[in-house]
């Protein structure tokens, strides 16, 4: 089974290595990666210009495009016979509204659209706490494992955001929710060249038993995603 692996933070991010070596344990990886960070680009698409594509190893292409570009790209010329789509291990939460913006969202919805289906992955971070890439790994393993497992439904895919826990807690739980209908503070400051966002991303509101809810409180959350 061969697996299409892309992101929006770039081919050389800590966060799409972790997901390449967990979905090794379930087929044959292919990553196809922009070539630098596309954070927040949404579902933008090169158009009137060239997208280059070079290799950086075997089964890791770049791509000087957008996380859509990366799948357009990869599933027309270098794996038209990838069974899914995985996208991530976003550096950060796509949460809730996040599905907007996100291009670690994004590029799964563009397979959407040509009729394949696949997972989008966010590790959610805390400002005071590293990363635990390994750790990630091992949660996103065990759950790329049951939801590949899963028949696959027409128009729809799955959004997984991990907690972000400290060393001492055990492994959580997962748990399938709805996605949070809040949007984002609309909060914004002053400074010599313009206005800068500045709205707290961890003190958002959430609705209880949504994504924000559950993966603010310490579970990984699984939403399942549709076209219409």
């Amino acid at each position: 089974m061969k697996l299409l692996v892309t992101n929006d933070d770039g081919i050389d991010a800590e966060g799409i290595a972790a997901l390449a070596e967990a979905s090794r344990m379930i087929g044959e990886v292919v990553v196809v990666a922009p070539a630098g960070p596309q954070s927040g680009v949404s579902h933008a698409v090169t158009t009137g210009k060239a997208v280059c594509v070079d290799e950086r190893g075997a089964g890791r292409l770049s791509v000087s495009g957008t996380p859509a570009d990366c799948v357009r790209v990869g599933l027309l010329q270098i794996v038209p016979d990838a069974r899914f789509i995985l996208s991530g291990i976003n550096h950060g939460g796509n949460l809730g509204a996040d599905v907007y913006y996100s291009g670690t969202v994004a590029a799964v919805r563009e397979a959407v659209l040509h009729g394949w289906t696949g997972v989008a992955l966010s590790q959610y971070k805390k400002k005071r706490l590293d990363f635990d890439w390994p750790r990630t790994t091992r949660w996103a393993t065990r759950v790329l494992a049951d939801l590949l497992a899963r028949p696959p439904k027409r128009g729809a895919f799955f959004n997984v955001n991990f907690p972000h826990l400290a060393p001492t807690d055990p492994d959580p739980e997962v748990v399938f929710c709805p996605l949070d209908p809040h949007p984002l503070p609309l909060s914004y400051r002053h400074e010599e060249t313009g206005l800068v966002y500045d709205g707290n991303y961890h003190l958002r509101d959430r609705a209880p038993g949504a994504d924000v809810d559950a993966c603010f409180s310490g579970r990984i959350a699984v939403t399942e995603l549709r076209l219409l």
